[in-house]
């Protein structure tokens, strides 16, 4: 096959939909640069699972990448490739680090706190109904962002004070248009906030999650438990992938209803629940995009016939991939909740697959069996085109979601 001019990503995404279709159409995989950085962005969805699931495929690019050291001084997105954590560990060390945050997302755990979620859920739609009727709010701002943050803050053991930090901070983690020292200040603002949670959790210990780590940290000295920096980092990686992606598929899912009453329509007759709406969202509108890095230990052939050479970088393009056709047929790319499979990679595959899957899940079935049996008159409160994608390649949500909760003089 003859070689593909690099195809650069949009760093802000403008038009994710497009440059998705313009992915698939370069073949199962195609060479990209996402900000500076030369990656293939793969999109096939069976290829992409083999990736994931191949002991070829590595995530550790401090061993595994040659372009490293060249790479993390500058690149704006430094922190994706450089965390000590499960996010970025391979074999041996991502088992270990795995195993002590595994407990926390139990089946048993994730149900114990879904009368916690209710109640959050219900104390922010309290506050919505104490508003004039007809008022436009930001749904993403009233409820999608301040649900996941209460609850992960409950989980990890922020105080109220520590919240709104971390919150602008960890969407400076998914920002795709800061540049290198930008992206650096943001990062050393991060681990600030981390170092001032670590510390007053030494102090005073509680039943929480960032204690937990703590005393594994502190208490473990056979080699099993956790160093200063994947104690922090597997902080941040709690924190920011229980925060971001919930909030987006919170934001994705009530505009995908809003926009199509049909959808709606089959929820309230009972010919789909809550979790095909779930579900479903995370195939269509996946709360991350594209996922940074990985990396190939050996050369692997294509299906078309090129190769990913050894020591090349490898982006997983999540969104791109839930709506090939090859998967999904000719349908891809609608949102229909009585779709009989479901199936995506939002959440990965593999080893990595998400911890707190089913916790992002419950919080989101919650939210909006909650806002639409309170609302039922809901409607967007401009045409959904108007609505503004987040600038970025890897986040996928908007930057406001202004709705009507219900009409004018009520």
């Amino acid at each position: 096959m003859p070689e593909q001019q690099i195809l650069v990503l949009d760093p802000a995404g403008t038009d994710h939909h497009a440059e998705q279709q313009t992915l698939r159409a370069r073949g199962p995989a195609t060479k990209v640069d996402i900000l500076g950085v030369t990656a293939w962005s793969v999109t096939d969805p069976q290829l992409l699972k083999q990736l994931l699931t191949s002991p070829r495929v590595s995530k550790d690019g401090r061993a595994h990448w040659p372009a490293y050291a060249d790479t993390v001084a500058t690149w704006p997105l430094a922190l994706w490739i450089a965390v000590t954590n499960m996010f970025t560990a391979y074999g041996p060390d991502h088992r270990r680090l795995r195993r002590l945050v595994t407990p926390a997302f139990t089946g048993r755990r994730v149900q114990a706190v879904q009368p916690a979620v209710e109640a959050i859920v219900t104390g922010l739609l309290d506050d919505l109904a104490a508003l004039p009727a007809g008022k436009t709010v930001d749904l993403r701002e009233q409820l999608a962002r301040p649900l996941p943050v209460a609850v992960i803050g409950r989980l990890i053991g922020l105080s109220e004070d520590q919240r709104p930090a971390f919150r602008s901070l960890v969407d400076g983690v998914f920002s795709t248009t800061l540049t290198a020292d930008e992206a650096a200040a943001n990062t050393a603002a991060l681990y600030a906030e981390l170092d001032r949670l670590i510390a007053a959790k030494r102090d005073r210990p509680g039943d929480d999650m960032a204690s937990l780590l703590i005393a594994a940290r502190d208490d473990e000295g056979d080699g099993t438990g956790l160093t200063d920096p994947e104690l922090r980092d597997t902080l941040l990686l709690m924190i920011s992938a229980g925060y971001e992606t919930t909030v987006n598929v919170i934001d994705q899912a009530v505009t995908a209803l809003l926009t199509d009453p049909e959808q709606l329509g089959h929820l309230r007759a009972g010919r789909a629940g809550w979790s095909d709406v779930v579900e479903e969202t995370l195939r269509h509108e996946p709360a991350v995009k594209h996922v940074p890095l990985r990396y190939a230990l050996a050369d692997i052939p294509l299906p078309d016939g090129r190769t990913i050479a050894r020591g090349e970088a490898i982006l997983a393009s999540y969104a791109a991939a839930n709506r090939h056709p090859d998967w999904h047929g000719a349908s891809a790319d609608r949102f229909d909740v009585t779709r009989a499979s479901k199936d995506h990679l939002a959440f990965g595959h593999g080893v990595h697959f998400c911890l707190g899957a089913s916790l992002a899940r419950l919080e989101v079935a919650t939210a909006l069996r909650l806002l639409f049996a309170r609302f039922p008159e809901i409607e967007l409160a401009v045409p959904a085109g108007e609505l503004e994608p987040l600038p970025t390649l890897i986040s996928n949500g908007h930057v406001a979601l202004p709705v009507r909760l219900q009409p004018a003089g009520r």
